[in-house]
């Protein structure tokens, strides 16, 4: 290269720098490279070599019962329409089958035996004595599960335990030969922007390297109660599920869980369970061989502005209570629906999902204080935490009835409401359990809030704000005295015919 530097390409960035100086120097310019600081931390191909031996696919075999069709064709795979292999599978299945459609001519039963299918995943070992975790889903039904080593050794493996509501699973094999586990990081130290690495078995091609950055944490994607994922665009696809996420120390700070995408492939929208979650359900699982987790035993729900305002809360935060279970620690701890939990055992609760989180991972047995409002004074409740059961479930509130016909008289109108006392006639004619007391809803005024916040008839006002009410009249009352004492909003308990509670907040404007 001959010629000087021009001297302004020194005062620019270092790769606008370099495009300067293949602009300027032209025909005698050389090839400059991009900084390596443009092109990702240097950090990852060491991370990868120390960590990739620690990584295993998952393969699992699954007997199920072969679907017989009209022609016999229940083994033919499902393909798109237009796809180039279409033609070739026709004429394969058809030409092992004989007189009648059957394979080689063999009686129709034979299309209904039951056949093995095979599938693989991802996992990585945490422990050297063979402790494997993964996703539930890679291994769900699997009548056999083995771990394939980065060296190809294969090993039969034993599944310890699963927990579907964060999608985990921990297997445990014997080794033949000292294996490589890695360790756990703190996933709430993460950053935004944060390079991570993803290795997996994508399209079951084997030990698979990607790395892009932390796009986004506790991120809500309505898949389960205890939703907090770690949200990555680097490459995580079909077979990566159970893998491993590590930071640049080469600590696992997530489990690559699922991904979004119309098309299969990644399109750098990847889940990964964090760190933080996965601990203490593989400590559990393998302590236990399931999960115990703590139960409170309430249904609750967002406290919205109006809900907030109506019951003098600022700002709006907190979970509220929508019902109380008669057999629960809460019940005889004097929590009430109406209350809003906004701290649970020195925990702030922003919104219902911080709540559901807290208790879930709060030791069974312990006793804690949790924080209500209730009537806009804040009160300390002391709670002896239960064992959240399979059966239970940790559930949002929410409408669940029906639009039904309206009922003729109507006794009484109001917030775009048709209500009515409760009789033996609407208790039938609705369904509604002998159990649930209040003033019915009859009808709702379609261009009304009550229509928009799904109010429905056959649904059941049991509060009207904080207050019960028997009948119709209460119901008006209550209203009409809220409006004369300038309240912008009124807050109602209100049972569905089962008895399920939810509070909803209507404008009175």
């Amino acid at each position: 290269m001959t010629g000087a530097i021009p001297a302004f390409c020194h005062r620019l960035r270092p790769v606008m720098a370099a495009i300067c100086l293949g602009v300027t120097l032209g025909a005698t310019s050389v090839l400059i490279s991009v900084p390596v600081s443009a092109r990702g931390p240097d950090g990852i191909a060491d991370v990868a070599e120390k960590v990739i031996d620690a990584v295993v696919n998952i393969s699992t075999s699954q007997t199920v019962e072969a679907k017989g069709g009209g022609e016999g064709r229940g083994a033919m795979p499902q393909l798109p329409p237009g796809s180039p292999f279409e033609e070739f599978f026709d004429d394969f299945f058809k030409n092992r089958r004989g007189p009648g459609g059957n394979p080689r001519g063999g009686d129709r039963g034979s299309d209904l035996q039951p056949r093995k299918t095979n599938s693989l995943g991802s996992g990585f070992i945490v422990d050297t004595s063979g402790i494997v975790v993964t996703n539930n889903h890679v291994i769900a039904d699997a009548d056999e599960i083995n771990v394939i080593m980065n060296d190809g050794t294969k090993i039969r493996a034993e599944l310890v335990g699963v927990d579907k509501k964060t999608d985990l699973a921990v297997l445990k094999f014997k080794p033949v030969k000292p294996l490589v586990a890695v360790k756990f990081g703190d996933s709430d130290k993460l950053r935004l922007g944060e390079w991570v690495i993803a290795i997996g078995n994508p399209f079951s091609l084997g030990g698979t390297v990607t790395a892009g950055i932390v796009s986004a944490r506790n991120r809500d994607i309505n898949s389960g109660p205890y939703d907090s994922y770690i949200q990555t665009d680097a490459a995580i696809n079909r077979g990566n599920s159970g893998g491993p996420l590590f930071n640049l120390d080469g600590e696992v700070i997530g489990v690559n869980t699922l991904i979004i995408s119309p098309s299969g492939g990644s399109i750098g929208i990847g889940f990964a369970v964090p760190s933080k979650t996965v601990v203490g359900v593989v400590d559990q699982l393998r302590q236990f061989g399931e999960l115990r987790r703590g139960w409170l035993g309430v249904r609750i729900q967002q406290v919205t502005d109006e809900i907030a305002e109506s019951l003098n809360i600022k700002p709006a935060r907190g979970a509220l209570i929508a019902g109380v279970e008669d057999k629960g620690p809460a019940k005889p701890a004097g929590i009430e629906p109406g209350d809003v939990v906004v701290k649970f055992d020195g925990k702030d609760i922003k919104e219902p999902k911080d709540l559901s989180r807290v208790v879930a991972d709060t030791a069974v047995g312990k006793e804690v204080d949790v924080v209500i409002i209730r009537k806009g004074a804040e009160e300390t409740r002391k709670v002896t935490l239960g064992r959240l059961e399979d059966g239970d479930k940790a559930v949002q509130a929410s409408a669940k009835t029906k639009e039904e016909p309206a009922e003729k008289p109507v006794t009484q109108k109001a917030l775009g409401l048709d209500l009515a006392t409760l009789s033996k006639d609407l208790r039938t004619r609705y369904k509604i359990k002998d159990s649930v007391k209040g003033v019915v809803i009859t009808s709702v005024d379609g261009t009304s809030d009550a229509a928009e916040k799904r109010l429905s008839a056959g649904e059941v006002i049991v509060e009207v704000a904080q207050e019960a009410v028997s009948n119709a009249a209460d119901v008006k009352k209550r209203v009409d005295q809220l409006k004369k004492d300038g309240k912008k909003s009124v807050l109602l308990l209100v049972a569905n015919a089962d008895g399920e509670l939810r509070f909803v907040a209507l404008s009175m404007q």
